[in-house]
């Protein structure tokens, strides 16, 4: 019995040994708020625009390596439809050329909420513009100025744009080498 739990224990340990990789983590204030490493998925705008959503197939030297799959629905022979890889894109980027990362799950969306202000605003606003021209005593000014005041903000909130952490005086990357060698 013990041989048995000696040999377990040595195929095991042999399957644990991993091997360590740079990673790239994007801080607040010297805070960690994300770390990215091999087999991480990603998605970030690039200071020349683009807006790249991948996963990443290494961290190395300054750079990150990124493979972008397309998935499609594709008739099978049954005559249903199956998302498949259609192919995949590699690309390459030193992490200094990440503009702004967008972190993955559920976050309030305040220009959304702003056109909503906005759109309701509008409306108050103009159906008391026409109380005022078809009665002039049911004409509430109160209402109208709140409908003025409510597309105001909705317009400022409209302009905020949330749709990332953008590196640059609250946020940085952080390039962390792991596997080179030091000598010294």
């Amino acid at each position: 019995m013990k041989r048995l739990l000696l040999f377990i224990f040595i195929l095991i340990s042999g399957k644990l040994f991993a091997q360590p990789s740079d990673f790239i983590l994007l801080q607040k204030h010297n805070q960690t708020v994300a770390s990215f490493y091999k087999g991480n998925d990603i998605s970030f705008v690039t200071t020349s625009g683009a807006a790249i959503d991948a996963q990443i197939t290494g961290i190395r030297n300054d750079s990150i390596f990124l493979a972008q799959y397309i998935i499609q629905q594709v008739p099978t022979n049954a005559g249903v439809n199956i998302s498949d890889t259609v192919g995949s894109y590699p690309y390459q980027f030193n992490y200094n050329e990440i503009k702004s990362i967008n972190l993955p799950g559920r976050h309030f969306d305040v220009s959304a909420s702003g056109t909503s202000l906005f759109g309701g605003g509008l409306l108050l606003l103009v159906g008391s513009g026409v109380v005022y021209l078809a009665d002039k005593k049911d004409f509430s000014p109160v209402l109208m100025i709140a409908g003025a005041a409510l597309a105001t903000i909705g317009y400022f909130l409209t302009r905020k744009h949330t749709d990332g952490y953008t590196i640059g005086k609250k946020y940085k990357l952080a390039y962390i080498d792991v596997t080179s060698d030091k000598k010294q």
